[in-house]
């Protein structure tokens, strides 16, 4: 598969367009991609073009020529209501869970989080966190971004109306992921922190129309849970 690189950019065959900075700079200089070179790119809404590096005038750019009618998002649509995670874990999450199919990662701030974020840090881990989603969608083949959301208290999100079902991991209760009907539109997916979910946490999602799952008699750690949920759910209902 020739490189993909995401260009947010108006996509047309037969176009000739410059590169995004960034991007010339990851073709050029880390790839070491030449001009003549073969490459895909998207804008991130669903569009992929195949075309060649060239130099426009001594700028970095491509030459589209024909439109690859690539279809690589799954049927079923999964928003992953993610609670905070220190270290690198987020950005493994995020890596995955769009490498995995979902639609959208929402990080939210629950009572047991241990990592804070807020103000201008929260704005620049999150911008972090969308550079992570575009890099994986360039990896996996996606054409469309994986949305990620701006981090919200708990209590915020969910006041938000939902699309969908919403389903709460909860290895202490609920139905099992595999007793469940097929879901019949989107699906919130909502994963605890290091802790774990309060029960006020629990109560308060139960009484908004979040369903507890469980998935098997092993508690898993917040890094796994959602993604192997997410993994499951693909086998089940979605394109796996």
């Amino acid at each position: 598969m020739p490189p993909r690189f995401h260009c947010p950019l108006p996509l047309a065959e037969n176009r000739s367009l410059p590169l995004p900075e960034a991007v010339a700079h990851h073709a050029l200089r880390v790839l070491r991609l030449r001009r003549g070179e073969a490459v895909v790119v998207f804008d991130g809404a669903g569009a992929e073009f195949e075309g060649e590096l060239i130099d426009l005038d001594g700028v970095p750019g491509v030459r589209l020529t024909r439109a690859t009618g690539a279809q690589r998002e799954s049927p079923l649509r999964v928003e992953l209501v993610q609670a905070l995670a220190v270290a690198d874990k987020m950005d493994w999450i995020v890596q995955k869970a769009v490498e995995l199919g979902a639609a959208a990662v929402r990080p939210v701030e629950a009572e047991r989080c241990v990592l804070k974020l807020a103000g201008d840090r929260a704005g620049k881990r999150v911008d972090h966190w969308r550079q992570i989603a575009a890099g994986a969608a360039e990896q996996c083949g996606r054409s469309v971004l994986c949305e990620v959301g701006a981090i919200e208290r708990f209590s915020h999100a969910l006041a938000r109306p939902a699309s969908g079902e919403r389903w709460i991991l909860a290895p202490e209760g609920g139905a099992a992921l595999s007793s469940l009907a097929p879901p019949q539109g989107p699906v919130s997916l909502w994963v605890g922190p290091e802790g774990g979910w309060s029960e006020a946490e629990l109560a308060a999602a139960q009484a908004a129309g979040c369903r507890p799952v469980r998935l098997g008699p092993r508690v898993l750690r917040t890094e796994t849970a959602g993604l192997a949920a997410l993994a499951a759910m693909m086998a089940l209902w979605g394109d796996f």
